[in-house]
């Protein structure tokens, strides 16, 4: 920020004499000076998460199901060992991250998935594979809910949703680019120096994580009030207007921090944190159908590579979803609505998807489901942070906690979509559709519920901003 021309700050800065002046100029360079470290960077890392947890589905359509010799039921057990470990580590994992430097931990996380997710290449059998999932899941359980809870403690409520749909977008870039990435290494590289195509899928994009993960410590800020590379006048600004907004940040004022305990019964004895488990426990559910899109596909008539490649479009959908609702959502300072609303939108496309006997009708509507359902998570996992803001602690917790049992659905959810059930796959998309219309109902009593009894707010937030909060309806 260097020195700021905003009469909030004199050339010898001191923070006992400074006055925070909200949507300065000031804080506008900070909020763009922050955004080009962080967004573009764990964008990059979750695209690098989900290609490596993933690309499952596409080196088993590339030929791994043939080469290992496992059947549908199989299969849904190798992915169940990932979410197991996945839901038991996310907790532990947020807890130790509010009390060390994000940069180094969410940097070592990478490292750390994407030489398992290249030890996946060596396995031959079906129980080798299950064991290294289930690795894998321990070394992405944090990320996530880690990136979450970091975007929460930099960004005020209505900054999140569109700082949060642009790293989640990773999910459809990396969905539709791992088709045609997947499409291009498994034929191209087929029994190159002797291994299997899906063999150098998996090898290279694991390695591909460890390598980007040895820069990205470097970039990535750590908490607002510890960041080295920020002025003093700017970690002032980035403390104060978190707490302007009635969010608690990681170094509360005066050092207090509640125990891991405490925070733990703040998080586990608040029923907001429950219907958010809930709500969520149904969007991560429906969204397992991600795993079995190259296997939908191929159902509609599309075969080997070609099947890889028509992947692209949904996920292309998915993209401009979760851009255009999460946008409009900051836009408007509202969640329930939108998750309501896409949510809907995917329950009407999966009956469509399923009714219709035209191909391309079930493929385009097909694209539409997935779209809605993409962009129902993350608004779903953004509402925790805005309903239950402070302490840090408790929100990191909570995030987790959501983040957790709201992933294991894909537990059971892996079971949905059996083979036997092709081409239609009526159990899966009928199952899919109550959950995504169950969200939308719940999307709105929640709301009810957050208006009617409002949460506790900020100490440090400004009496009227308080007033102001506790009658804000746009906020839920």
């Amino acid at each position: 920020m260097g020195k700021s021309n905003d009469s909030s700050f004199t050339e010898e800065f001191d923070p006992a004499t400074a006055v925070f002046t909200p949507n300065s100029e000031a804080e506008k360079r900070l909020v763009a000076k922050i955004d080009k470290r962080i967004v573009p960077t764990i964008w990059v890392l979750y695209t690098l998460s989900y290609l490596d947890r993933a690309n499952i589905g596409n080196a088993k359509v590339g030929g791994m199901e043939t080469d290992l010799g496992f059947n549908s039921q199989q299969y849904s057990v190798i992915l169940l060992m990932f979410f197991v470990s996945y839901v038991l580590f996310e907790v532990p994992s947020n807890m130790i991250l509010t009390r060390v430097r994000p940069s180094l931990y969410l940097s070592a996380l990478c490292f750390t998935w994407g030489a398992v997710a290249a030890c996946m290449a060596a396995v031959h059998s079906w129980q080798a594979l299950s064991g290294v999932r289930f690795a894998l899941g321990v070394a992405e359980a944090g990320f996530a809910p880690g990136i979450a809870f970091y975007l929460s403690s930099w960004y005020k409520r209505h900054e999140l949703a569109k700082r949060y749909s642009i790293y989640y977008t990773a999910t459809a870039v990396s969905g539709a680019f791992s088709g045609l990435l997947a499409g291009v290494i498994t034929k191209e590289m087929k029994y190159v120096r002797g291994l299997e195509g899906w063999r150098w899928l998996l090898l290279i994009e694991g390695v591909a994580s460890c390598f980007v993960a040895l820069f990205t410590w470097m970039i990535l800020p750590d908490w607002p009030a510890t960041t080295k590379w920020l002025t003093p006048e700017e970690r002032f600004l980035a403390v104060q207007r978190l707490a302007h907004d009635g969010i608690g940040g990681v170094t509360a004022a005066g050092g207090v921090q509640p125990t891991h305990k405490e925070a733990m019964k703040m998080a586990f004895t608040d029923w907001r944190t429950w219907v958010l488990v809930l709500m969520y426990m149904l969007a991560t559910g429906s969204q397992t159908i991600q795993y079995f899109i190259p296997t939908l596909v191929s159902q509609l008539g599309y075969r080997g590579f070609t099947a890889q490649y028509m992947t692209i479009p949904i996920y292309g959908t998915a993209l401009v979803g979760i851009l255009v609702f999460c946008f409009l959502s900051d836009w408007r300072k509202e969640r329930a609505n939108y998750i309501s609303l896409t949510a809907c939108i995917a329950g009407v496309s999966f009956i469509v998807t399923v009714a219709a006997e035209n191909q391309k009708v079930k493929y385009a509507f097909l694209c539409f489901a997935v779209a809605g359902v993409y962009a129902a998570c993350p608004l779903t996992l953004l509402w925790v942070s805005s309903i239950i803001d402070h302490p840090a602690e408790k929100r990191a917790i909570a995030i987790a906690l959501v983040n957790a049992l709201g992933n294991s659905a894909s537990i059971y959810g892996s079971f949905m979509w059996p083979k036997s059930h092709g081409p239609r796959f009526v159990p899966g998309f009928a199952i899919t559709t109550c959950f995504v219309f169950l969200l939308a109902f719940l999307a709105q009593v929640n709301k009810y519920a957050n208006i009617k009894w409002p949460g506790q707010k900020l100490n440090a937030a400004p009496e009227t901003i308080r007033n102001e909060k506790q009658s804000d309806t746009t906020s839920v």
